[in-house]
């Protein structure tokens, strides 16, 4: 359906025609969002943050590879044979995904879709470690795409007036930062979810700093922080997908569906505000803008302690530690994990 929709958008007549085809690709481009709770049902447990950022950093490398395909594209060609390479790419994945991706059982085979829609927004109210997750990956969302498009009027701009090609280019040291993945998701299973998201909180503040203080007097400050801030959005992410797939694990997929809805909606506001920041008052209040949302993040993090209760709203008293599981106790929790049941049954036929 999607791979319909590109076609639609290489073909469009008008601008019109163009911005209805792609408001209507934006609702049905899903799969992304849905591959990563399903690594995080595939992996085990001591390897699930590993999973989920490899998958993830597959989703930032095609955000900043389209960037830097478009950018040599554009200064060469017309911008239709985009979306005619995106058309392929799009019936491509499904091949892929036809040979690569296992059948999975349905985890909640009862609920209707108003009864998912209905649990998405109790979880959305009811959950305090997802609603920490959402506000602080919804700031950190606005940061990156902050940077990204802001970026763009920053290197068109003396002292640099960079071309089109050029502009395009820097993407791909933002890729350099999104390969670290696997080192990332390493880091991010030996330590817990909240201590490795303070981590990523303070790299990006001091290259979020190097970008405010330089960026618009030498281009070393630019590389650094498009390297600098990839790394830190991809560990900020991961951390908080980390900490809300253990909150519920046959609620994954929902939880997870409520967060990418909070990211979305932090690269909306960080689009928006950032760019009238940047047009008005220039690159380096629009970096201060971002070390400011920096700021938010740690706010939310520390009023809500790494140890606390699932249903601990404010504080840092640590829940009650759980006495150990015996292996018989294990069995009889397996036993009627509906879940692990259905597992079974497919690993058996």
């Amino acid at each position: 359906m999607i791979g319909a929709f590109t076609l639609g958008l290489a073909l469009a007549p008008s601008k019109n025609i163009f911005g209805g085809l792609s408001f209507i690709m934006g609702v049905f481009t899903v799969v992304p969002q849905i591959m990563i709770p399903l690594a995080a049902d595939l992996a085990p447990p001591e390897r699930r943050a590993s999973a989920i950022s490899i998958v993830l950093s597959g989703l930032l490398l095609g955000i900043l590879f389209a960037r830097v395909i478009s950018g040599v594209i554009a200064n060469f060609a017309s911008w239709r044979i985009i979306y005619w390479m995106s058309c392929g790419l799009q019936f491509g994945n499904v091949f892929a995904m036809w040979l690569f991706v296992p059948d999975y059982p349905a985890k909640n085979t009862g609920l209707s879709y108003f009864g998912i829609l209905y649990t998405m927004a109790r979880y959305a109210v009811t959950e305090p470690t997802l609603i920490q997750c959402c506000l602080i990956g919804f700031l950190s969302s606005a940061v990156f795409v902050n940077f990204w498009v802001n970026l763009t009027f920053l290197l068109d701009e003396a002292p640099y007036n960079y071309s089109t090609l050029a502009i395009g280019l820097f993407g791909l040291i933002g890729m350099l930062g999104v390969m670290t993945a696997p080192l990332v998701g390493r880091f991010v299973d030996k330590l817990n979810g909240w201590t490795t998201t303070v981590i990523a909180i303070m790299g990006g503040i001091a290259f979020q700093a190097i970008y405010t203080g330089a960026a618009g007097i030498n281009i070393g400050a630019v590389v650094v922080a498009c390297f600098g801030l990839d790394v830190a959005s991809q560990m900020n992410q991961v951390s908080n997908s980390s900490r809300i797939y253990a909150i519920e694990p046959l609620a994954r997929a929902r939880m997870n569906a409520v967060f990418i809805i909070s990211l979305f909606l932090g690269q909306v506001m960080g689009t928006s505000v950032g760019t009238q920041v940047y047009l008005k008052y220039g690159w380096r209040p629009s970096g201060a803008l971002a070390l400011g949302f920096y700021g938010l993040q740690l706010v939310f993090l520390f009023l809500r302690g790494p140890n606390v209760a699932r249903k601990t709203w404010l504080g840092w008293k640590a829940a009650p530690k759980e006495p150990a599981e015996t292996p018989n106790q294990a069995q009889v929790r397996t036993e009627k994990d509906t879940e692990a049941q259905e597992v079974r049954q497919v690993e058996n036929s």
